[in-house]
């Protein structure tokens, strides 16, 4: 589960930023958790995964991303360049100025608030708990600090401190660039809001945002390297072990349902119905949602949409 936490907690890396706690500098240094298994050929291949459906006069293209790239990482090449040059729109899942408000953030963390009188450490037991203290050391962050909030919110966070460390950066994640690169001259468009998003963590079950939490703080540096590995097989094109590295963490249904194939078929039906009206768009969402059964792909493929792998 490791990473579908991962990629999805990447999706909400910049609204989340500034409510993570700093990392203090001598602890940065010594954790050691460089990105090192991150191969600097690994874009020898075909290049990230590019997908088209297409009639006579609409075309839709399918990029899946990576929400949170180290800097060096290189992955533009000339087919994503046409199909984005030949767009009209493109489509992000969430709008690019999402959660960066105060006032967004203010909503962030009135959701992320656990209340009750409840703390977070008491919803754990006891190996729950000596696990996520053990985290927190690591990280240089006291216990208590995160007593206040929900494990959705806390999980998030667990994911995030490890990969930016890392050199992992929101800001050369695989959306951002596009956002430069699209020119402003570019219609936007999004699949979801990002209330949309937050709800569907904090709809969660305790039980799975607890889960959620605790595969996160389980071990960081193995964290790093398997997004490392997700990284590699995305820039070189292959789906195939993309997938297989989804399926072998895919533990808990619940999650995978909210947090994957809901939203796949909800942004299935979307396309669907987009392709009634002419014009060319460049949708680009994470690549764990155009890989695999119940892919977004799989759901057009339902509807008798033919989809073309462009590269």
């Amino acid at each position: 589960m490791k990473r579908l936490i991962s990629r999805y907690c990447a999706a909400l890396a910049l609204a989340f930023a500034p409510a993570t706690p700093a990392l203090p500098q001598e602890q940065a240094q010594s954790q050691n958790l460089g990105a090192a298994a991150l191969s600097q050929d690994a874009g020898t291949g075909e290049g990230p995964a590019l997908w088209a459906v297409a009639d006579e006069d609409t075309t839709i293209y399918l990029f899946g991303t990576i929400h949170l790239l180290p800097r060096n990482v290189t992955w533009y090449n000339e087919p994503i360049e046409r199909a984005l040059a030949s767009s009209d729109m493109l489509m992000t899942e969430i709008p690019a100025d999402a959660g960066k408000s105060p006032a967004a953030q203010a909503s962030i963390m009135r959701r992320a608030a656990l209340g009750g009188g409840r703390t977070l450490r008491s919803l754990l037991g006891t190996g729950q708990r000596k696990t996520y203290e053990r985290a927190l050391a690591r990280l240089g962050i006291p216990a208590p600090a995160f007593d206040g909030y929900k494990p959705w919110f806390v999980g998030i966070n667990l994911s995030l401190l490890p990969l930016i460390q890392a050199g992992y950066d929101p800001n050369s994640g695989v959306e951002e660039v596009l956002e430069v690169l699209a020119g402003p001259e570019m219609d936007r468009g999004a699949l979801e809001t990002m209330d949309e998003q937050i709800g569907m963590l904090d709809n969660l079950p305790l039980a799975s945002q607890i889960e959620m939490m605790i595969s996160s703080a389980e071990d960081p540096a193995r964290m790093v390297a398997s997004v490392d590995e997700m990284v590699n097989f995305w820039r070189a094109g292959d789906t195939a072990k993309l997938v297989k590295l989804l399926n072998e963490e895919m533990t808990d249904p619940v999650l995978a349902k909210a947090l994957l194939y809901d939203r796949n078929q909800r942004w299935a039906e979307w396309i669907d119905a987009r392709m009634n009206r002419p014009g060319v768009v460049f949708i680009a969402v994470g690549s764990a949602h155009l890989a695999g059964e119940k892919s977004v792909q799989d759901f057009l493929a339902r509807k008798g949409n033919v989809i073309t792998r462009i590269q």
